[in-house]
């Protein structure tokens, strides 16, 4: 008998958080769980990136909660951090380093060993396995997120909160990681994705800042 999945959630609570004189937003609230992903949107400018820094414990609110399974997930909380997987807006990928070194460097970083064999099929399935020991910065913007999209792939962290990971992906690239989130949300994984774009899986919800 093959053991259930555990089962998490992410909640936030009366979130507010401002940059000077300006207020980003407040009195967010949401909350996912296992086998959901949560949509935030809203214009340039409304907050987004910072929004999901908080829930990340990048960025500290102004006000409010974030727990994970009940329990702050702000500080030093491991059972999170062993969880999430942040990838922010930049392709966050080292030029002198090839497409097969950045994805196992960042694994690695996360305490994750993939094969080289899992490296190499998972470089495969984004298109990039012809180009997989190219220098990344000889690479296009697209094929550089497509970089990200195999440390998808191959990263087991429950918790995705990921930044317009669908900037400088064609059409392909973004079915591509509409597949990797299905995936996800349906052995078990929970994620929150700032976009702009609709997927061909709908969220289960959305936070729309700026209204």
């Amino acid at each position: 008998m093959i053991a259930a999945a555990p089962h998490h959630q992410l909640q936030a609570r009366d979130l507010a958080c401002s940059r000077g004189p300006a207020t980003l937003f407040r009195d967010v609230s949401l909350e996912v769980a296992s086998g959901e992903w949560l949509a935030v949107r809203g214009a340039n400018g409304s907050g987004k990136t910072t929004l999901l820094r908080c829930l990340a414990g990048l960025t500290r609110a102004d006000r409010g909660s974030v727990t994970w399974d009940g329990a702050p997930a702000v500080g030093d909380c491991e059972a999170f951090r062993h969880e999430l997987l942040y990838a922010g807006h930049l392709a966050g990928i080292k030029d002198d380093l090839s497409a097969e070194e950045n994805v196992e460097g960042a694994l690695r970083l996360r305490g994750r060993a993939p094969t080289p064999g899992a490296t190499r099929a998972a470089l495969a399935e984004v298109g990039l396995d012809k180009r997989r020991h190219l220098p990344a910065r000889r690479l296009s913007a697209g094929q550089r997120r497509r970089i990200g999209l195999a440390r998808l792939a191959l990263d087991n962290g429950t918790c995705w909160i990921l930044d317009e990971p669908l900037t400088a992906l064609d059409d392909e690239g973004q079915a591509l990681f509409a597949r990797l989130l299905r995936s996800h949300v349906e052995r078990g994984g929970l994620a929150i994705v700032a976009t702009h774009h609709a997927l061909a899986l709908a969220p289960t919800r959305e936070v729309v800042l700026g209204i």
